[in-house]
């Protein structure tokens, strides 16, 4: 592998060919520490042309790669795998914004961006780009792009897919295709994007886009309702959708035990209510024309609320710093959970309408399976996305609970399937779910999933041993 290694060096120079072990370390660990791969180098292209001209060197020498963004996934989709035979690609020196266009309410950007940067970017130009995560200071967008990322705002804007205009991709033969187009409206044969968007780097390197951009909103209101459950938890949403329609951008619903661990883990974060309640659900509404119309949209839903019994009391943040601190409420809940040990993470959706059945069915299931067993069940409940996390009983120790990892799974995800969901929601597949995948897809699926892999990627190279 020496001649690969000089000719990657001929393309991107010395200094962006990573092979000792040291310098490697950062790239090859996934972001919760579960797992370390080991990798031939690291590769650092500076532009689309290098990536294309190092790809095209994988393909001469039959060596696989891996592309990286911010290295933030949960599903061990971006680092290599345990052989020291693959390459990992980092897109991270590919990060700028190439072009703003408020009027036709757009941005191409680099793949390398991150998010953070992004968003600044289009509120600099008078504009909002509302993708939204934790991790949003450091991931990148061809890795949001890769995987569909979710966010937030998926209630008002989508996932990222639908944030998204063009792409540009360099091909698994080390072409690029230019798709770099900012049109709402294109109907010129198949939708080549959006097979490449959610596919994990395994049909090819995303390395730009066109994004679309909206008008920033005049006022943004965040609240936290406390609720009985989960069941008034959708009344909640069904009556926010009905009083305030578009402008309902946030519904993020929080059990108990999650507040319960922040407060644990975090004592410094505000305590919104005196007493506990058994869920919660945090609200944010954007309006375009006024603070006041947001306010008032807000007390009528709320009032209403109330009075019909969906919600026990409510708080709304009075300031830009009270509504930063709510969000922090529903932000930290992951690191508490990191904080207090580890667990086993389920990505999931529903349908909205069968959220509450699936929680007062499998929390039971859990329980008598694994006596004890913590859950941690949060998520963006008006897209259906939970994130439905399982820690150990005390007293029982991370490594034997991990142990029935494979187990917990099966009840989670039988549970999921059996009420019409996903076991993927907005975190991908990667190689932590690819056996997963295999057992709930069907098989006309899964054929036709793997002759577009086998059509675009004859040689395996892209990204192997992820998703399929």
């Amino acid at each position: 592998m020496m001649e690969f290694l000089t000719q990657c060096r001929d393309i991107v120079g010395d200094a962006y060919v990573l092979d000792a072990p040291a310098d490697m370390a950062p790239f090859l660990t996934d972001w919760r520490g579960r797992f370390t791969g080991k990798a031939l180098a690291v590769l650092r292209p500076g532009s689309v042309e290098q990536v294309a001209a190092l790809v095209r060197a994988c393909v001469s020498y039959r060596v696989a790669l891996v592309p990286q963004g911010g290295n933030t996934g949960l599903v061990l989709g971006s680092v290599p795998d345990a052989s020291g035979a693959q390459v990992v690609l980092s897109l991270a020196r590919l990060n700028n914004i190439r072009q703003v266009d408020p009027v036709n309410r757009t941005m191409t950007v680099d793949a390398g961006c991150i998010l953070q940067q992004i968003q600044e970017a289009a509120a600099a130009k008078g504009c909002l780009f509302p993708l939204s995560l934790a991790a949003e200071g450091s991931c990148t967008i061809g890795g949001n792009l890769s995987t569909n990322a979710g966010g937030t705002a998926v209630l008002r804007y989508g996932n990222t897919r639908e944030l998204c205009l063009g792409l540009e991709v360099v091909t698994p033969q080390g072409e690029v295709w230019s798709g770099l187009r900012g049109l709402r409206k294109d109907n010129t044969g198949y939708d080549l994007r959006d097979l490449f968007i959610g596919a994990e780097g395994t049909l090819g390197i995303i390395t730009g886009a066109v994004l679309k951009l909206y008008p920033q909103p005049k006022a943004s209101i965040t609240a936290l309702a406390a609720l009985p459950s989960p069941a008034t938890a959708q009344q909640l949403l069904v009556l926010m959708q009905d009083y305030c329609a578009s402008s309902l951008t946030g519904f993020e619903l929080m059990s108990r035990y999650c507040l319960e661990l922040v407060a644990e883990q975090f004592p410094q974060l505000p305590k919104p209510f005196a007493t506990s309640h058994p869920q919660y659900v945090l609200l944010e509404l954007s309006s375009s024309e006024s603070e006041q119309h947001a306010v008032g949209l807000l007390e009528q839903a709320i009032g209403a609320a109330l009075e019909r019994g969906v919600i026990n009391d409510a708080v709304v943040a009075t300031s830009v710093a009270q509504s930063a601190g709510l969000w922090q409420l529903r932000e930290h809940i992951p690191l508490a959970q990191a904080k207090a040990g580890k667990n086993i993470k389920h990505d999931i959706s529903l349908p909205v309408s069968r959220i509450a059945d699936f929680i007062s069915v499998t929390g039971p299931q859990l329980d008598a399976a694994f006596p004890g067993c913590q859950l941690v069940c949060f998520g963006h409940l008006g897209d259906g996305n939970l994130h439905y996390n399982v820690a150990p009983p005390v007293g029982i120790s991370n490594e034997d609970f991990l142990a029935n990892q494979e187990k917990v799974n099966r009840v989670v995800h039988d549970s999921v399937v059996s009420f019409g969901g996903s076991i993927s929601a907005e975190h991908g597949i990667g190689a932590l779910k690819r056996d997963e995948l295999a057992r709930y897809k069907s098989a006309i699926e899964l054929n036709m999933m793997r002759a577009i892999k086998a059509a675009l990627d004859p040689l395996g190279i892209m990204n192997p041993g992820k998703i399929l």
